[in-house]
């Protein structure tokens, strides 16, 4: 079974693992980050904890997961917004993978996004305590502040009320690591590995969202397109909790997520 589902701030958003060479900022205590990770929306796992319970399946060779770096400079908020979770997403495999150059250049993709979208300096300075943790290789230390970090976008966004940017990001987030599930499975399928992938509820709530973005949110060809592709993926993810997926299933599921994935981080032409 997944893990623990997290309870959610303030209509759900996603980990900034803003990386980078500046000065570090204190990190948060315990304390702060359950306070921080409080709210009565639905719950649902973050990119990190839901691909590390791939690491119950057996000996994951973390760094087949990678891919090719994308691009940062997009003009499309909404777009942007989408990315920064699938960027999130890639943090957490470098992680697993116990990559610190990867964490450290996937951080400064994160905050290319991340500062065009008006994270704020608080954030950002916080960058510098995760890029010291991973030169120190202290991955446990890492997980935390990166959770820490998510939890000070969160309450960020929605000071600003971005509800719909909070979405966008938590599906990019999630889109992203479901790729990155499906994708292994697809080459070591196991039955009980692929009944990681059943979370009807989840996909449920973040086709919900979805519906109820802003009509200029909605109009965006990124956001179309991970629309036009959900209800598929919805029907792929729910199934009896005794029983498994097919291999073929998987396939399809790892496609429409790669496909999605692929179409978000297009650059978009007037």
């Amino acid at each position: 079974m997944i893990p623990t589902l997290r309870i959610f701030a303030s209509s759900l958003a996603a980990v900034c693992l803003c990386a980078s060479a500046a000065g570090g900022a204190t990190p948060l205590t315990p304390e702060e980050i359950a306070g921080a990770a409080k709210t009565d929306e639905l719950s649902i796992p973050m990119p990190g904890e839901f691909m590390a319970s791939l690491n119950k399946v057996g000996k994951i060779d973390w760094t087949k997961m990678f891919r090719t770096p994308i691009a940062t400079s997009y003009t499309s908020r909404p777009q942007m917004a989408l990315n920064l979770g699938g960027l999130i997403a890639d943090g957490y495999v470098a992680i697993e993978a116990e990559d610190a150059p990867q964490v450290k250049n996937i951080g400064k993709d994160i905050l290319s996004i991340a500062k065009t979208l008006g994270v704020s300096k608080d954030v950002i300075e916080r960058g510098g305590s995760i890029a010291n943790f991973a030169n120190e290789k202290q991955w446990d230390q890492l997980k935390e502040e990166m959770e820490a970090t998510q939890n000070e976008v969160k309450a960020g966004m929605a000071e600003r009320k971005d509800s719909d940017l909070v979405t966008l990001v938590t599906v990019g987030g999630w889109l992203r690591a479901m790729e990155v599930m499906s994708g292994y499975l697809v080459k070591n399928y196991t039955e009980g590995g692929a009944k990681l992938l059943r979370q009807p509820g989840i996909v449920g709530f973040l086709n919900l969202r979805l519906d109820k973005l802003g009509e200029k949110a909605q109009a965006d060809p990124s956001v179309a397109a991970v629309r036009k592709r959900m209800g598929e993926i919805e029907k792929l993810t729910t199934f009896p909790l005794d029983k498994a997926p097919s291999a073929e299933d998987v396939k399809q599921l790892n496609t429409l997520t790669s496909d999605t994935v692929k179409e978000i981080t297009k650059k978009q032409t007037k």
